[in-house]
């Protein structure tokens, strides 16, 4: 897999994660990362070179290298990935549109947003596995191409972890949980780094049983959640950096907390060994990517183009992007991991997207005059008056 393709996914995601509200949430920078950098090549200045920014690669390539990574990921154990693409049945293309798209993942809107909806959704169920059921997209009557990827995952622990119940007396999360909790012989499954904005940070590494593994991390309670959140990505950039748990084990004393979330303790087993416990979690989040759209390059092809619209390679027709979603969910359980995420971008005729003129509306829902003019002469043939509404003959 392209090496300068994997830093720009990991920045994208970087970048995006430091923008998150404090709270439950979950992202993924490789499932917008495709289509932005589709949109890239397919686009017209100013919005190409912006785009270009965006995805960290050149835009004339950009394309071809999003059908690449998605295909590579698509020959893993554990990963799904798939690209889809629909266009409206009366939408003209240009001559260049087989080669700034790819035109084998084309399908058909016919333009009645439930037959539409249907296809789409069905799309989507098919390429997740069932984990997200739905399209991100509002499908109306205006809409003339959609740009989709789905990502899905399924992995088991090479090591599972035992659950019970767990009751956690006080503090934020105060209650009763899915607790989980495991031992491991791989000592440098965890890693200390040192990151220059977070800290401290603790990385421990939950190997999957084929080619995915869940990379968990913690710094100081004080450190703020989009901080560590770029440390782990900087973290899984850099894997074999900081100090592996073999060395922490050797500096350590009994009862030391040695790292954010990380003691010194004793086992009976014959060999030193590594402990993880943490909650089953399961999380889901729905993103609105054009409120953040000058970080995913998108402010010069969501506004209106006038009659050239942004996306001539595509179509004659002015075209512009209308929407940009995301769904996505993540689970940790005791035997596994799951993930989904459908990310879509809507494009509409550009004329859809200008403002609307000023509209005079009558409406005569009391008693009202009429007459009839001759017009050469001006002269009121009838008149009248309406004082109810009369049944017509």
């Amino acid at each position: 897999m392209d090496a300068n393709v994997v830093t720009a996914v990991n920045s994208l995601t970087s970048r995006w994660a430091h923008t998150l509200a404090p709270g439950n949430t979950v992202i993924s920078g490789l499932g917008l990362w495709p289509l932005l950098a589709l949109l890239a090549t397919a686009a017209d200045e100013p919005g190409r070179t912006e785009l270009g920014e965006a995805v960290g690669v050149d835009p004339s390539t950009a394309a071809s290298q999003a059908v690449e990574l998605i295909g590579a990921l698509d020959e893993t154990a554990d990963l799904h990935a798939a690209l889809g693409l629909w266009v409206h049945q009366q939408l003209k293309l240009s001559e260049s549109f087989g080669e700034v798209l790819p035109t084998e993942l084309t399908g058909t809107l016919v333009g009645d947003p439930s037959v539409d909806k249907a296809n789409l959704d069905a799309w989507v169920a098919d390429h997740t596995n069932g984990l997200i059921r739905e399209m991100p997209l509002e499908l109306t009557p205006d809409l003339v191409l959609v740009l989709a990827s789905a990502l899905s995952l399924q992995t088991t622990w090479a090591r599972p972890f035992r659950e019970q119940i767990k009751h956690v007396h006080e503090g934020d999360w105060a209650g009763s949980w899915h607790w989980l909790d495991r031992t491991d012989s791989d000592l440098d499954a965890l890693r200390v780094h040192d990151d220059p904005v977070a800290g401290a940070l603790t990385v421990v590494t939950v190997a999957g049983d084929a080619d995915v593994d869940v990379v968990l991390a913690v710094a100081s309670p004080e450190a703020p959640q989009a901080d560590v959140l770029s440390a782990l990505l900087a973290a899984i950039a850099d894997p074999e950096g900081g100090r592996p748990g073999s060395a922490l084990l050797r500096q350590a004393e009994q009862g030391q907390q040695v790292a954010p979330a990380v003691t010194l303790a004793q086992t009976t087993a014959p060999a030193p060994d590594l402990t993880l416990a943490l909650p089953s979690f399961s999380v889901s989040a729905d993103h609105d990517l054009l409120a953040l759209r000058s970080l995913f390059g998108l402010t010069a092809v969501t506004t209106d183009p006038g009659d050239q619209g942004h996306f001539s390679a595509i179509s004659p027709d002015p075209l512009a992007v209308g929407q940009a979603n995301q769904s996505v969910l993540a689970r940790f359980h005791a035997t596994g991991f799951e993930a989904a995420a459908i990310t879509a971008i809507g494009m509409t005729r550009a004329a859809a997207l200008r403002p609307s003129s000023p509209r005079l509306a009558v409406a005569l829902t009391q008693p009202f005059a009429f007459t009839a003019v001759h017009r050469p002469t001006g002269l009121p043939v009838v008149t009248g008056w309406i004082q109810t509404p009369t049944e017509p003959e």
